[in-house]
């Protein structure tokens, strides 16, 4: 309960106790020989993406203490007592988690304003302006994923409210607005109660239901956005009206007050041009693939290097037509065509001859195409996770097969390297040509023990937070040591210097394509 609640928050709260705080203050007391930041940021803001972790389960980690709090009189009790110590400043439990999610934006707020009073030809401000784009990515994602987690718990309410029976809960969705409405009868002009909910796809046009338990609306209509149209209408009888006219079905409807009606025919038109101007740029891209595809023919794939679309001409990937989003589906470019595609679609690696035979990102048809793989035999070439084991494994500060276990789990072996390029990050594979890691572990803020578990396991050792416990065994003394060198170096957050290391001879596993040891 407490991971779930706090996430890794002790991660964060090591870097910068250990890190960014005494780099600071350390600076502050040479402001006079020094009188720059932007060096100390720019070389600590990339740590700043461990942030991604905690707001990724901050929605959920405030779920669990609300059902905690009411449901377990002794969590509650504990809480409040901490509550009262001066040291909480008159704040709850939930302000304090706040704090972590909110503090990348204040980051960037800090330099921006900094920056500001910067003199232009001051020499921290290269420096600076480099931290500010680091950290401002970082921000957009943190403020992403927010506004996702928003969305997506408001889905789940309104999905509850109609009783479950709408497929609505879908990261694509976005709900534009909802309220009370009132509908004109075709026959008599009676006014009946209705509810809207107004999607960027979609218009749900309700009953509401009168019951104490359950449901609260009957969906009577789903309304595409596609081919809708609004019409301002006149009725001396009945005022504030317009009319919604949809392939499915038209609707009259009487607003509370004629800026109840304003804002509705704003909010419903507003949803229909983004509508038609997302279709209409990837139309536009598609146009434009007749044009590449007359440059980069089938035969040159590969051979010639195409004209990239650019992200802005396109809202949605041009293989699988999912919308593109910030969090969950960012824009990537084929390599071969030139395409832009979602991260799934582009989940492949092909070697392009105009690029010298360098392996690159191309999309599902480009690698057919250039590898000659049918889609039967790329179901089995997939893997599950994250990056190349090949990739990473010959790049390395060490790797090498290790037994492991996580908490009372069975002990298995695992392919675990530790990657040049991610030093304080350990991936474990399958096997050391899986496509993708089956788990990562950010290693800052572990402590390290490198005390056997048992007499059966005397190369082991283990590595700890808070109530996460992962540990390992070598299959020799000399090789255990060389991982717990390196490891004891990335808990602290410090890099390996020197020529990389080879510490596993790989004679167990043979095979042609790969090196003997890494």
């Amino acid at each position: 309960m407490v991971n779930k609640i706090f996430s890794n928050i002790s991660s964060i709260n090591a870097f910068h106790s250990k890190f960014l705080l005494p780099e600071l203050e350390k600076r502050m007391q040479e402001w006079e020989t020094t009188p720059r930041i932007g060096d100390i940021l720019q070389k600590l803001a990339p740590f700043l993406k461990m942030y991604g972790e905690y707001v990724k389960g901050f929605d959920n980690a405030m779920e669990l203490v609300k059902n905690m709090t009411e449901r377990i009189p002794q969590f509650k009790s504990v809480v409040e007592e901490i509550q009262k110590q001066k040291i909480c400043g008159s704040l709850t439990l939930q302000h304090h988690m706040l704090e972590p999610v909110q503090r990348i934006p204040r980051y960037e707020m800090l330099l921006k304003d900094y920056l500001r009073k910067l003199p232009a030809d001051s020499l921290d401000w290269n420096d600076a302006k480099k931290s500010l784009e680091i950290i401002s990515t970082a921000a957009s994602h943190s403020n992403s994923a927010i506004r996702k987690m928003e969305n997506l718990k408001k889905l789940l309410e309104i999905y509850e409210m109609l009783g479950e029976e709408e497929d609505i809960v879908n990261p694509s969705n976005e709900l534009i607005k909802e309220g009370q409405i009132l509908k004109l009868a075709a026959r008599n002009t009676s006014a009946q109660e209705r509810y809207l909910f107004l999607f960027n796809n979609m218009l749900l046009y309700c009953v509401p239901r009168f019951s104490l338990v359950g449901s609260k609306f009957t969906v009577r209509t789903r309304v595409g956005i596609d081919g809708m149209k609004i019409l301002e209408t006149h009725n001396e009888e009945y005022p504030h009206t317009f009319q919604v006219s949809g392939k499915e079905r038209t609707l009259e409807l009487q607003a509370s007050s004629e800026q109840d009606k304003e804002e509705w025919i704003k909010a419903l038109q507003e949803t229909i041009d983004a509508f038609h101007q997302r279709h209409e740029t990837f139309r536009n891209a598609i146009a434009k693939d007749n044009d590449i595809h007359s440059e980069v023919s089938t035969a040159e794939l590969g051979k010639r290097a195409p004209r990239w679309i650019r992200d802005n001409e396109v809202t949605m990937c041009m293989k699988c037509k999912e919308s593109f989003n910030a969090l969950t589906r960012r824009r990537h470019h084929c390599r071969a065509c030139g395409h832009v595609v979602c991260w799934k679609c582009s989940d492949y690696k092909a070697q392009l001859e105009y690029d010298g035979g360098k392996l690159s990102k191309v999309c599902k048809d480009c690698y057919q195409i250039i590898s000659g793989f049918t889609d039967s035999e790329e179901k089995k070439r997939k893997g599950i996770l994250e990056i190349e084991s090949a990739e990473v494994s010959g790049n390395s500060v060490v790797c090498s097969f290790l037994q492991y276990m996580e908490k009372s789990k069975p002990w298995q072996k695992a392919w675990c390297v530790i990657p040049k390029q991610d030093p304080l990050v350990l991936y474990m594979y399958g096997a050391p040509q899986d496509v993708r890691a089956q788990a990562t572990i950010p290693l800052l803020g572990y402590v390290v023990d490198d005390m056997p578990r048992s007499a059966d396991l005397p190369h082991s050792f283990k590595l700890t937070q808070s109530k996460s416990v992962h540990s390992f065994a070598a299959d020799s003394e000399e090789l255990k040591q060389k991982w717990l060198k390196i490891i004891r170096l990335a808990v602290t957050g410090e890099t390996p210097d020197g020529p990389n290391e080879h510490p596993a001879a790989l004679d167990d596993h043979p095979d042609p394509k790969r090196k003997s040891e890494c």
